[in-house]
């Protein structure tokens, strides 16, 4: 991070903002999923040292960190680290004592954090989009407003969508459906089945996006602080489940008392930092976008950092623009067991902010 001397204080130039999926960080003796899933010392030392190798080389000022199953453990790291302030509310769900399941997510800063708020998903919106009573975030959002320099009070969000992982398992449901039939005598309906359970999830994260979007914009709206939207998103950006991210929806009618619409939609819509910064001087645009995830060879990218408009170059409001956009997936890519054996299945994310003037 660069910096500068202004009348013996120190200033941020650049700000580095990082999402990162962990992947299972968990310390032992705790087992994730599975009472089997437990690391060894050296093996979970082995993770320890690889995403303090991370931070330490690429030095973000704000990360987002997805996957998170022992907080404390975490939050020495990054301190270590020199982020001094973290932030974690929710809990992961633990079953003799051990066995822990549904992880959280978590932020770690250099700059001061004032506020920390885990979002829900609000009732009466919930209820007019048809879902059922009680519908919740599969892992809660997690809100903080970190004091950036020169910039102010920042709202950070991270997230970690619903996956892809059906919703139920199919070939439960089949054989109760039709306990009479073998497998292959009912695959037909097994395979109707497994549809409903992949939508169902599609409707979990689509739901999820679109309820989180109102609760940035709400708050915005209350505050008029500049955000960012961090984290795994389990799908493609541009992918209509989670389009309402990022969509402006053009039947809004002008409302003279209201001003002008399309300045409105701009100041509470949030970009792709990618695109930002495809947009900018720095850019190498003939360059494709790394995956930051792979299934078998297929690579997609699921992990994003998302801007609001104070970070747009071409906004008459901007205040800073992304200078640079990384993706780490040497680990994908081309990995070495000696050293990426403990690493993660996703690719951290950075983009660096060049504030102005």
């Amino acid at each position: 991070m660069q910096k500068q001397s202004t009348n013996g204080s120190e200033t941020s130039e650049f700000i580095k903002i990082a999402t990162f999926n962990l992947f299972n960080f968990i310390e032992p003796p705790g087992a994730f999923y599975e009472f089997e899933n437990i690391y060894t010392q050296e093996q979970w030392q082995k993770k320890l040292d690889w995403i303090a190798t991370y931070i330490d080389e690429h030095q973000p000022d704000v990360i987002g960190f997805q996957e998170v199953f022992s907080p404390d453990a975490l939050a020495q790291l990054t301190e270590r680290c020199g982020l001094k302030y973290f932030a974690v509310l929710d809990t992961p769900d633990v079953v003799d004592g051990f066995i822990y399941s549904k992880p959280v997510v978590a932020i770690a800063s250099r700059y001061p954090i004032t506020e920390v708020h885990s979002v829900t998903a609000g009732d009466d919106w919930a209820s007019m989009m048809g879902l059922s009573s009680g519908f919740g975030f599969s892992r809660k959002p997690l809100r903080v407003t970190i004091s950036l320099p020169k910039l102010g009070p920042c709202d950070c969000y991270v997230v970690h969508f619903k996956s892809k992982r059906p919703l139920f398992d199919a070939q439960e449901l089949g054989e109760q459906a039709s306990p009479a039939r073998t497998l292959d005598g009912n695959l037909g309906q097994l395979l109707s089945i497994e549809a409903l359970a992949q939508w169902g999830a599609s409707i979990q994260r689509g739901s999820e996006a679109a309820l989180l979007r109102y609760a940035m914009v709400e708050r915005r709206t209350q505050t008029g602080n500049p955000m960012v939207l961090m984290g795994d998103f389990n799908d493609i950006l541009n992918d209509g489940v989670l389009s309402s991210l990022t969509s402006v929806d053009t039947r809004i009618k002008p409302d003279p008392l209201l001003g002008e619409v399309e300045h409105q939609l701009r100041d509470h819509r949030l970009k792709d930092a990618y695109e930002l910064y495809q947009s900018t001087q720095y850019s190498l645009s003939c360059q494709q976008r790394p995956a930051t995830h792979y299934y078998f060879a297929k690579g997609s990218v699921l992990d994003y950092i998302l801007l609001s408009s104070e970070f747009d170059s071409k906004n008459s409001r901007s205040l800073a623009e992304v200078g640079r956009y990384e993706t780490y997936d040497r680990h994908l890519i081309n990995p070495r067991f000696e050293r990426d054996s403990q690493s993660t299945d996703h690719a951290p994310v950075m983009i660096t902010i060049s504030i102005r003037h």
